[in-house]
């Protein structure tokens, strides 16, 4: 069994909390996106969140706006939707209580 291999699904598991908790922030440009995930250390491949924002946004739980760039081609912002702070409430439960239970199994001898 590989170690790097089960880390990198442990991560892709809380990948989409976490790009919906970074947009939920405010208004945010893809590339603002992988620079927070890569220094938290929670994105490896970019081209993993491609296909997430476009699943987030066939699922209604983000949107965006398109603006021109005075510096090359135009940039997708994207914001959450109403549905997308809702399903991140839910999400925001779930990895509270993911915690908690994880902290009570790994905190005993």
């Amino acid at each position: 069994m590989n170690v790097a291999n089960t880390q990198i699904q442990m991560r892709k598991g809380l990948l989409e909390f976490c790009v919906l908790h970074i947009i939920s922030r405010g208004e945010v440009y893809t590339s603002d996106l992988i620079e927070e995930l890569t220094q938290a250390q929670m994105i490896v491949v970019e081209g993993t969140l491609y296909p997430l924002l476009n699943r987030l946004k066939s699922a209604a739980l983000v949107e965006y706006r398109w603006v021109e760039s005075e510096s090359g081609p135009p940039r997708k912002y994207y914001s959450i939707t109403e549905d997308g702070k809702s399903f991140l409430g839910t999400l925001s439960e779930t990895w509270a209580s993911l915690v908690n239970s994880t902290t009570e199994i790994t905190s005993k001898n």
